[in-house]
């Protein structure tokens, strides 16, 4: 038989066009899998909070948020944190604490946390000047750390107020009911 078999080599532009298809396709996938997907505002700012001892001694008023990964409100007030935390440009400290990590088991405690988004507001001097609760809009949170730079009252806004020791007459048996936790949302 005198027929041409066809080559079973490569020539050297095939190979090099090969080469460069397996990297495409490999960038492409890596792309797709890992590169192409957004660091959520929430992880952005719980990457960058500073320990809530450091931010609470660094002579800086501190918005501390209390959240978890699975709370949907935390989740929705999350932009309008990063775009107050970018806003204030160093001048406050904007600090996250997941609820759901252990370590953070004794600032729960004390600072009562029954639900989430909880905001602890401290002035400069590491002293705690209010808490909020629920989801603050952008509006909301410029006015709130406008307050806290200025060191000016907090606005008056429904859920956020000034915090103050209850007095031996205000305690009653009824007020001494343990609450709900953070993570119960019964």
């Amino acid at each position: 038989m005198t027929g041409s078999a066809p080559s079973a080599s490569l020539s050297a532009g095939q190979k090099v066009l090969l080469v460069i298809g397996a990297i495409a396709l490999a960038l492409i996938l890596f792309l797709l899998r890992n590169g192409l997907s957004v660091e959520s505002p929430m992880d952005q700012l719980a990457r960058r909070s500073l320990p809530p001892e450091q931010a609470l001694s660094n002579q800086k008023p501190t918005m501390l948020e209390f959240y978890a990964d699975w709370c949907e409100a935390c989740r929705e007030m999350a932009p309008a944190m990063l775009e107050t935390e970018r806003r204030t440009n160093g001048r406050m400290n904007v600090v996250l604490v997941n609820i759901e990590n252990p370590r953070w088991q004794d600032l729960i405690d004390r600072y009562e946390v029954n639900g989430i988004p909880q905001l602890n507001l401290f002035a400069a001097d590491g002293s705690l000047r209010g808490r909020s609760l629920g989801v603050r809009s952008a509006a909301q949170l410029e006015a709130i750390s406008n307050a806290l730079i200025d060191n000016t009252k907090l606005p008056q806004l429904a859920g956020i107020g000034s915090l103050s020791a209850l007095t031996a007459s205000e305690t009653t048996a009824s007020s001494l009911v343990s609450s709900p936790g953070p993570r119960s949302h019964s």
